[in-house]
């Protein structure tokens, strides 16, 4: 059934009344996530659920407030939590190459940290001044005393024996020498030469006889010199551990439960005992100079007992929430740093810094995917953390193999994080198509939704949202009549009147621009006049394209009637995207029809100007045609379909109707009033079906009939299934109010015709024809006479080649 639309069904107008406060400040500011039910139900299973794999990725568009909404709702959740360990890296005493990795309890870290840099400091004073003890001096003395008076008899008898067989002992660095004497004197080498030679054979082999005498003589002073060094070693050991025992006694009761500190704290007890020269010797004392003594080319010796802490959360309450926006390799994953020396990088433990998701370990690490993606290597990276259940730093030129150099390779730390991905849906779509792994290791899909459904306590939603916007921003808060006009505002952005969007960005953005003229008429909170302008203004930025198409409509550069009747032509609608705005433009559809088998012909198709899915449109508009006249006689019809003066192409199926009543009204003979304009696709059996963008369809063919001036005749026809999208704004709604422009719905083809011929469609007769002079009749009977006509023409033809 036709119907003429009433003022109520174009705009569901909100009532200020339902808000129940004077403004948004009378409301507490938002605390949840509103409209998105499933989402949050999502995230809460997949926070909770600590299995392998159930990590989460947020499926939503730019605009739904999905970054801040989930990091609010994963802080809130992370509040409750036990706060994780903290992580540090050491010196491996054994390999430098493999730091090990200590786990401590939470602030433990920077506790051990710098009871170890006490620890070195206290016993580089302690070493020293125990060492340099009247005590350890006489100790010293009492132990090598014995041994000395050993040596020196062992030498002296050394000495009497070479004495009576004519030689003299002396000492050099590489051992006791047996020198000649000759009247007394020791013979020097040249002294030696000048010899007669029998003198010489007889020194040499006396020379010789006492060597062997000697030798086990000199194996004893070996050893003494042996069992001095060892003794002197013994000594220092036990001076040192007295001096520093207390010290480390007391670091290993503190952290005596952590078995790898002990373990940690015995390798550094060692390691100095080992290496008490470099504590032994004073500050002031010589050291061997380099050639150029910079200061960051001096190595310093107590470096390796320093304590890298990579995971520190002393600071931190609750599990960590961390959002990584600018994911790298490094950033994400940690790296090892590396410094210049005598021209090439050298690296170690204390070098070692970690990345984000090490911040974020036992708690959760929020990630965009379109970042993590951009970055080369980063998302690789995160696979094989996660796939391996290890947090490993490495450099990915050597993972991939691009360079292989010597470095180290810190002890990995097991991955305890969540991790949340941020991103588009139709990227979720291609990562779980493409990447196996991805269905492995984000199980759990959140998909934030662009609309959430108007009811009261959405509204209620809606307003303490603003209010959080306007706390949060410091805006002037917005009065009941303004709140009204966000709530129309927002189901305008979804075109439903019973939807609300959940892209607040667009609201926030509206709120922000109306707070600005707000502030220049001094009001103390935003109207419905500072939304309405807001929402003005931005159209009027970005309408220069529509004023510049609907300028040339009016001057006659593009051809719109707007009040004559014509055969065979209909304003159909369409929508233009510019990216930030949209509009409506009619454009002129126009049908010729001719003796032929082709049937319906579409032009932009021919002219390679249409897409697929009008393609599609128009081949249905053959199947309505041979459903309805052609089934007592063949389609002997050739129409030819075209949008007038369209020069970018024809994409969608909502002119469908339109150039199927130019089809009819060409048949029909019947003229179509071009003060109204057609939206909708059809079916095959002639039902008129929803298309998108119906409110600025009717606003672009309102203005253009303003510009030529509104008669009160002129209307726009649409699918009865989308007057539920009516929000349309407010001047066209006056308009109609005013009797000066109208709005019609249709269910069927028939019912469109009737409107647009103001004849009657006709309904089938139980014979199959149809009520005379009706549309459908007319039509029937054209085709009929072209089937005649075309099968004439035919035998005609077949008499003359057989002539």
């Amino acid at each position: 059934m036709v119907n003429k639309l009433s003022v109520e069904k174009l705009r569901n107008v909100c009532d200020a009344s339902v808000m129940h406060c004077e403004s948004t400040q009378d409301l507490r500011p938002l605390t949840e996530i509103i409209g998105q039910d499933r989402a949050v139900r999502a995230l809460k299973f997949g926070l909770g659920i600590k299995d392998h794999g159930f990590n989460v990725y947020v499926a939503g568009y730019p605009g739904t407030g999905r970054k801040t909404a989930v990091k609010n709702f994963v802080e809130a959740q992370a509040k409750v939590q036990p706060v994780p360990s903290d992580w540090l890296y050491v010196n491996n005493f054994s390999n430098q190459y493999e730091p090990k990795a200590i786990e401590l309890p939470q602030g433990k870290g920077k506790e051990f940290r710098d009871d170890m840099k006490n620890f070195i400091e206290n016993i580089k004073n302690a070493l020293p001044k125990a060492f340099e003890s009247e005590d350890y001096i006489t100790k010293r003395e009492a132990t090598l005393r014995g041994i000395e008076n050993k040596r020196k008899q062992l030498i002296d008898q050394l000495t009497t024996k070479a004495q009576s067989e004519g030689f003299v002992i002396q000492t050099t660095p590489v051992g006791l020498l047996l020198i000649p004497v000759l009247d007394g004197k020791p013979l020097s080498e040249e002294e030696m030469l000048a010899l007669p030679q029998d003198i010489k054979i007889k020194l040499s082999e006396k020379r010789e006889k006492l060597e062997k005498e000697f030798s086990y003589t000199m194996r004893q002073l070996i050893d003494m010199e042996r069992q001095i060094h060892n003794t002197l070693k013994k000594l220092n050991k036990e001076v040192a551990l007295y001096a520093i025992g207390n010290q480390v006694q007391s670091i290993l009761e503190k952290y005596q439960t952590v078995s790898e500190v002990t373990a940690y704290l015995e390798t550094v007890e060692n390691d100095i005992l080992d290496n008490l020269q470099q504590f032994t010797r004073r500050n002031n004392e010589p050291q061997q100079q380099m050639p150029l003594p910079m200061p960051w080319m001096r190595e310093d010796p107590y470096k390796k007992y320093e304590v890298n802490v990579v995971i520190d959360n002393s600071e931190t309450k609750g599990a960590p929430v961390i959002m990584e926006t600018n994911p790298t390799y490094h950033n994400l994953l940690g790296r090892t740093e590396k410094e210049a020396q005598f021209g090439s990088l050298t690296t170690d433990f204390s070098m070692i810094r970690g990345g984000s998701i090490h911040k974020a370990n036992g708690g959760y690490l929020i990630v965009p995917v379109e970042e993590l993606l951009r970055s080369p290597f980063s998302y690789d990276g995160l696979k094989r953390n996660l796939k391996d259940g290890h947090m490993i730093i490495e450099e990915p030129e050597e993972r991939y193999g691009f360079l292989s150099v010597k470095t180290i390779k810190p002890q990995p730390i097991p991955l305890t994080a969540k991790i949340i991905l941020i991103g588009d849906p139709n990227i979720y779509q291609m990562m779980f198509s493409l990447d196996p792994d991805f269905r492995e290791l984000f199980k759990i899909k959140a998909e934030f939704d662009t609309t959430m459904p108007r009811t009261d306590e959405r509204v209620k939603a809606y307003a303490t949202f603003v209010c959080t916007l306007c706390d949060r921003e410091h805006l002037k808060h917005l009065d009941g009549s303004g709140l009204a006009k966000i709530i129309e505002y927002s189901s305008r952005i979804v075109e439903d009147q019973q939807k609300l969007s959940t892209q607040f960005s667009l609201i926030a953005d509206v709120i922000r621009e109306s707070n600005f003229y707000a502030s220049e008429d001094k009001s103390e909170v935003i109207t419905a006049e500072h939304i309405k302008r807001a929402v003005e203004e931005k159209i009027f930025r970005s309408k220069l394209v529509q004023e510049k198409i609907q300028e040339m409509i009016s001057r006659g550069f593009f051809l719109i009637d707007t009040t004559e009747q014509k055969v065979g032509q209909v304003n159909g609608l369409s929508v233009m995207s510019l990216g930030d705005f949209s509009f409506g433009i009619p454009s002129r559809v126009t049908a010729s029809i001719g003796l032929g088998r082709e049937g319906v012909v579409d032009i932009e198709r021919e002219a390679k100007m249409g897409g697929p899915i009008h393609t599609k449109g128009v081949l249905i508009l053959s199947g309505y045609i041979n459903d309805k006249y052609a089934r007592d006689k063949p389609l002997s019809l050739s129409a030819r379909l075209v949008f007038e003066q369209s020069y970018s192409g024809v994409e969608g199926d909502s002119a469908s109707s339109t150039e199927l009543y130019s089809i009819l009204s060409s048949l029909s003979g019947i003229p179509i009033k071009q003060n109204i304009a057609v939206t909708g696709s059809v079916n095959q059996k002639g039902e008129v079906q929803a298309i998108g963008g119906v409110n600025e369809k009717i606003e672009g063919f309102y203005e253009v009939c303003k510009a030529k001036g509104l008669t009160g005749e002129h209307a726009v026809m649409i699918p009865e299934s989308n007057v539920q999208n009516l929000m349309l704004k407010e001047e066209v709604v006056d308009a109609v109010k005013e009797g000066k422009f109208n709005i019609y719905s249709v269910k069927t083809v028939d019912e469109g015709i009737e409107v647009l011929t103001g004849k009657k469609a006709g309904q089938p007769q139980p014979d199959g024809t149809y009520e005379k002079d009706t549309i459908n009749y007319r039509v029937d009977k054209a085709l009929g006479e072209m089937a005649d006509k075309l099968k004439e023409y035919l035998v005609a033809g077949e008499d003359k080649n057989r002539r």
